[in-house]
C-alpha cells in the first residue's frame, strides 16, 4: 500500500506578484528537494516525478523540474493535464505505480505559473492571421462548455445558495487561514513564507468586490495564482510505517455543464460516510465548495480547517496537490478526504489515514 511520507509546497501568490519572474523549475525544484530532505532521502532514490501543469506551453515540465532539482538523468518525468484536478491525479498515478510494484519512490504533485503562462494563438485553416484565445475548450460542444464562473452562478441559482452564504463562506475561509500556522508546509521561495492573498474580509470589502458572473464576486471566486506543491509517495517497504496511508482515490467524469458537482461521484467511490477527522475541499468558488460539502454530508467544521483556496488563490495545476499537502500537515489521527472539481465535469477524490489511527 502506498503512503505519503512528506509533503511540501510554496506559498501561493497571486499572478503578477512575487513569483511573477519565476519559471516552473524555479517554483517546483526546491519543493521536490524539501520533500526528500524531510524524509531523509537522496535524489538517487527517486524512481519517478509526476507533476500536473495546466497552463504551460508543453515540453514535459516534470522532466525539466526533475533535471533542475538535480535528480538523476534516468528519472524521466511525467506531466499530466487534468486542469484543476491534475495535482491530485498526479498523486493517484504515483500510488498506482507504487502499488503495482513498478516504483518505490515517486515525487508527485503540481506546479503552475499563471504569471508566465504563454499566449495562445489558434491557426486559421483558411490562411488568415492566428486568432488569440485564452481558454482551451473542455468539451467538443461549445453550447455545453460553460465558463467556470458562469457555471458557478448557474449552480448557485439551482441550489438556492445566495450571495450572502457564499460571502460568509469566504469570510470564514480567510479567518481560518489567518488563524493558522502554515509554516511547516511552506518552502521559502523568493522570500515568500506565507500565502500572500489572505486577509480579513470586511462588509465593506465584500460590498465593493467586483461582480464576476451574476452573484459570483471577486471575493467568492479564487484568484489566479502561482505555486508548486509536491508529495513523496512511497511503498510500505520504504515507508517503514511513517506517514499517511492512501486508502482510496478516484477520478470520475460527470456532466460537463455542472463541473462544480463532479467531485461528489469521486468522493462516493472512496468514502463510505465513516467519520472523518478532516476534509480539504477545493474552493475555486465558494458556491462549489458549499455544494460539495453539503452534497457529501461532511460536517462544515471539518472542511478546510486552515482556510481554503479563497484565502490562498488558485494555481490550477498545483491546487489539488495543495489539498494533499494540507492533509499531510493537518491530519493527526483518523481519516482525511481531499476533493476537487475540474473543468469539463471531472472530479477527483483522495482518502488517506494517519498511522496508528
Amino acid at each position: 500500500m502506498a503512503r505519503l511520507i512528506a509533503a511540501r509546497r510554496t506559498a501561493v501568490v497571486p499572478r503578477g506578484g512575487a513569483f511573477a519572474r519565476l519559471s516552473i523549475e524555479d517554483l517546483a525544484a526546491p519543493v521536490l528537494l524539501a520533500c526528500l530532505a524531510d524524509a531523509g532521502f537522496g535524489v538517487d532514490q527517486v524512481d519517478e516525478v509526476i507533476l500536473s501543469n495546466a497552463l504551460g506551453g508543453g515540453g514535459n515540465p516534470a522532466r525539466r523540474v526533475a533535471l533542475a532539482a538535480g535528480l538523476p538523468d534516468r528519472v524521466a518525468g511525467l506531466t499530466v493535464d487534468r486542469q484543476c484536478a491534475g495535482g491530485l491525479d498526479a498523486i493517484l498515478l504515483a500510488r498506482a505505480l507504487v502499488d503495482s510494484g513498478a516504483a518505490d519512490v515517486v515525487l508527485a504533485g503540481g506546479v503552475e505559473s499563471y504569471s508566465r503562462r504563454p499566449l495562445r494563438l489558434a491557426t486559421d485553416p483558411d490562411g488568415g492571421p492566428p486568432v488569440p484565445y485564452d481558454q482551451a475548450p473542455f468539451t467538443p460542444w461549445p453550447d455545453r462548455d460553460p465558463g467556470m464562473a458562469e457555471a458557478a452562478e448557474v449552480l448557485a441559482l439551482r441550489l438556492g445558495i445566495s450571495r450572502e452564504r457564499q460571502e460568509l463562506w469566504a469570510v470564514d475561509s480567510h479567518a481560518k487561514a489567518l488563524g493558522s500556522d502554515h509554516s511547516s508546509e511552506i518552502v521559502p521561495v523568493a522570500g515568500m513564507t506565507r500565502d500572500a492573498f489572505t486577509r480579513r474580509l470586511t462588509p465593506g470589502l465584500l460590498a465593493r468586490a467586483p461582480l464576476v458572473a451574476g452573484g459570483i464576486t471577486a471575493a467568492t471566486a479564487a484568484v489566479a495564482a502561482d505555486a508548486a506543491a509536491v508529495c513523496l509517495v512511497v511503498s510500505d517497504r520504504v515507508a517503514g510505517g511513517r506517514g499517511l496511508a492512501i486508502r482510496g482515490g478516484a477520478t470520475v467524469g460527470g456532466n460537463p455543464e455542472e463541473p462544480g458537482l463532479a467531485p461528489l461521484a469521486a468522493m462516493a467511490r472512496v468514502w463510505d460516510g465513516a467519520p472523518l477527522a478532516m476534509a480539504e475541499v477545493m474552493e475555486a468558488y465558494a458556491v462549489q465548495a458549499i455544494a460539495v460539502a453539503e452534497g457529501a454530508g461532511i460536517d462544515p467544521a471539518l472542511v478546510n480547517p486552515g482556510g481554503g483556496a479563497l484565502a490562498r488563490g488558485h494555481p490550477i495545476g498545483a491546487s489539488g496537490a495543495i489539498l494533499a499537502v494540507r492533509l499531510f500537515h493537518g491530519l493527526r489521527s483518523g481519516r482525511g478526504l481531499a476533493a476537487i472539481a475540474s473543468a469539463g465535469g471531472i472530479g477527483t477524490a483522495l482518502l488517506v489515514e494517519a498511522s496508528g489511527a
